[in-house]
């Protein structure tokens, strides 16, 4: 196996090294090294002080400097340098009280989280893997580095990295590594809910966002987002469903791209569907009126209780009330003849947004397609239809919003109408009118037609 270091990397290593220092790139920069992977970090580990790291090198500020750690400024990038350590006590299950710097790369790495996160390189001695790391990667495998209850009783965070991980390299779970994960579980309670956020938003990004499950099953979300279990024990008696709730919102989150407020909306669009299931007693099926809108306010409020910002809850609570605007499937209805007219668009455009129209369409294509088959060729043609009709609008440039009608609120006020509530009112039937006939959106026709619009 033949890996090399970017020149930059090797220049700080270099110069560590003449001052008779020894100094490795290590951890995800080196495991994505090894997977063709270009790193988006570079972490240098040194025998060198951070004081005497800082002698070394024209440009550096302190990162982490109680934990060995100094930002090498160099090469128009920056470089995490950090002294080869040994851990002390981690009585928040999340960072050591303190560190005591060591001598030794083997102890350093031993405090590692993962196998194939604890393997040390440079261009003098290549790699250096004590702990099987190569071969985990090899057998495509997330391993903890000694004992996994020492690891996740230090760090309780490494269970929810564990699982990210797996997701974001398609590996499984080393069974000891399993076994403590579900016996530390609940400590997952003890890590600040950014962190968990964090690491649950890159595993939904990551290439397998239906990983969730094994956050499930390994006992993890119940302590965070006990809202997705009752997802996973709530089954659809539907012939629209194929799964379970849960599962039904695990298949969806394959479907849609990599955004963040896509695999959020698929991850929370039928979280209210527990709560809502009722029986239909004709036919015997089981169905979850109003869902949407109870499964937009459950999804605010766990976007609050994550820390989410506030763009991203605003985002994804709209588009979890739309997801199922107007689009309740009637079986009665032969879809493949079903006209999508402009009005219909123009209409979804102004409840929906402008701005999510385009990300309704792909939630609910990827809703559909983690249905059953019932009916499934003839939803997707429809949203297909949908979509075109609203492309052609846009091409258009019709109105549908207040912001495009060809008159304001100035127009009316300088009409004579004063009341600020009035003029919202009339301004709305204009609107009203314009999605009805895109043709009458002219500063003219809709003033002369003021009093029909009052």
């Amino acid at each position: 196996m033949t890996i090399n270091l970017p020149e930059k990397v090797n220049n700080i290593i270099r110069t560590l090294e003449a001052a008779g220092h020894e100094a490795y790139a290590v951890g995800g920069c080196v495991r994505d090294l090894i997977l063709d992977r270009k790193p988006e970090d570079w972490d240098i580990t040194t025998s060198a002080t951070p004081d005497m790291v800082k002698k070394l090198f024209r440009r550096t500020f302190d990162t982490g400097i109680a934990h060995g750690t100094v930002t090498v400024l160099s090469d128009g990038g920056s470089f995490e340098v950090t002294t080869y350590r040994v851990d002390g006590a981690y009585t928040d299950k999340r960072r050591p009280e303190e560190v005591t710097f060591t001598s030794s790369l083997t102890e350093d790495l031993r405090r590692r989280d993962f196998t194939i996160n604890a393997i040390a390189m440079n261009e003098r001695e290549g790699l250096v893997d004590p702990h099987g790391g190569l071969l985990d990667i090899e057998q495509k495998l997330i391993r903890c580095v000694g004992s996994a209850d020492e690891r996740f009783s230090e760090d309780a965070l490494r269970m929810m990295r564990a699982v990210r991980f797996a997701a974001q390299l398609g590996y499984e779970i080393e069974e000891n590594t399993r076994q403590a994960i579900t016996s530390h579980a609940a400590s997952i309670k003890d890590i600040s809910a950014e962190r968990v956020r964090d690491e649950l938003v890159k595993l939904a990004l990551s290439p397998n966002p239906h990983f969730l499950r094994l956050l499930y099953s390994l006992g993890l979300t119940t302590h965070f987002f006990p809202e997705f279990d009752l997802c996973m024990e709530t089954e659809q008696n539907n012939p629209h469903h194929c799964y379970s709730v849960g599962e039904h919102i695990l298949e969806s989150m394959k479907y849609v791209a990599a955004d963040k407020s896509l695999r959020l909306t698929m991850m929370l669009h039928d979280i209210g569907k527990p709560l809502t299931r009722s029986v239909n007693e004709k036919t015997g099926f089981d169905r979850f009126h109003g869902h949407p809108q109870q499964g937009a306010e459950i999804a605010k409020k766990i976007m609050r209780r994550l820390k989410f910002d506030n763009d991203t809850i605003d985002r994804v609570y709209r588009l979890v009330y739309h997801h199922d605007y107007d689009i309740d499937i009637n079986p009665d209805i032969d879809l493949r003849h079903f006209k999508i007219t402009d009005r219909y668009v123009r209409r979804a455009v102004s409840v929906i947004g402008a701005d999510l129209y385009p990300l309704f369409i792909d939630v609910k294509i990827a809703d559909i397609r983690a249905q059953s088959e019932y009916f499934q060729a003839e939803k997707l043609a429809y949203m297909e239809r949908a979509r075109q009709v609203y492309e052609r609008i846009m091409a258009a440039n019709e109105c549908v919003s207040l912001k495009e009608l060809a008159v304001n609120g100035k127009d009316l006020t300088d009409g004579g109408i004063a009341s600020g509530p009035r003029i919202g009112q009339i301004l709305r039937a204009m609107l009203d009118d314009v999605i009805e006939y895109p043709e009458h959106n002219k500063r003219g026709y809709l003033l002369a037609n003021l009093q029909k619009y009052m």
